[in-house]
């Protein structure tokens, strides 16, 4: 008769005990962290359309091997390729002459025994010559106008250097730069999501590429007041412009520019610098 209150007691601490568990497992399952936040930008790059300038080493060593290499050749046969006496002749042997003494220096060949008015007239001939087969057309210069006069909307800018795409947005009321980007929608798949958000923000005046489906690189921005601890990851697509140019199209994009990877620093926060400092080109 005594052991029932105490068996009893003990049942009631047994369900408070089942009790607390179940309170304490719904109250974990409520704090669950909601799903990660998925966007997809795109590092859109223009190409170098001019090779770089050699260094002094690089010079030397071209220098170096042309006069090696002319050195120990044999003499081109072009009294078997020409006509003695014809136009034809007179230009080669011009053009060798410059070629010897850009090898082995100005003072390297004797002058030949020649009149002025002979010079002349060859010079005259062989030029009108260059005309009629479409040769001695002047080439661009290095230095585009556009590097002169600071616009960096210019995709002929910086001939020798990788330029990037860079957008100027506003993002929670300040004013931000970086690639383009937006979110990923349920069911797409990671690069249709890159070239989505690319055109929606730059237009469709483009010929693009994006060179592979995976990313080639991750930024984790930091987390907001609103983000209510959801975590948000941008992943990176890489792609080629071929045509075009950037017509930016949507409300939230105020500027855009081409700027190489110096260039870039100066504008991204650290935090953004320090997720796309790798994936950059230094040339």
């Amino acid at each position: 008769m005594l052991s029932r209150p105490s068996s009893s007691r003990a049942r009631v601490q047994l369900r408070t005990l089942v009790t607390e568990a179940a309170s304490a497992a719904t109250l974990t399952r409520a704090k669950k962290p909601p799903p990660t936040h998925i966007s997809t930008a795109i590092i859109l790059n223009r190409s170098p359309i001019l090779t770089r300038t050699p260094t002094q080493f690089e010079q030397a060593f071209y220098s170096y091997q042309s006069r090696i290499r002319r050195s120990l050749h044999n003499p081109f046969p072009y009294d078997f390729y020409f006509k003695q006496g014809s136009l034809l002749e007179t230009r080669f042997n011009m053009e060798e002459r410059k070629r010897e003494r850009l090898a082995f220096g100005p003072s390297f060949l004797i002058e030949e025994e020649v009149s002025e008015e002979k010079k002349a007239a060859n010079k005259a001939a062989v030029e009108q010559l260059a005309l009629q087969e479409g040769e001695g057309e002047e080439l661009m210069p290095r230095v585009h106008p556009s590097d002169t006069s600071g616009d960096f909307k210019s995709l002929d800018r910086r001939g020798k250097r990788n330029l990037y795409l860079l957008l100027q947005t506003i993002e929670d009321g300040k004013d931000v730069w970086r690639f383009p980007q937006g979110d990923v929608e349920k069911g797409q798949l990671l690069h249709q999501a890159a070239y989505k958000d690319l055109y929606a923000e730059c237009g469709d005046e483009m010929d693009t590429w994006i060179v592979g489906r995976k990313p080639i690189g991750i930024y984790k921005p930091p987390p907001r007041p609103q983000d209510q601890a959801q975590e948000r990851v941008v992943f990176f697509f890489k792609g080629h412009i071929m045509a075009g140019q950037v017509k930016p199209s949507g409300e939230s994009v105020k500027d855009f520019a081409w700027l190489t990877k110096e260039e870039i620093e100066k504008q991204v926060d650290q935090v953004y610098w320090d997720s796309i400092k790798d994936i950059l080109s230094d040339y």
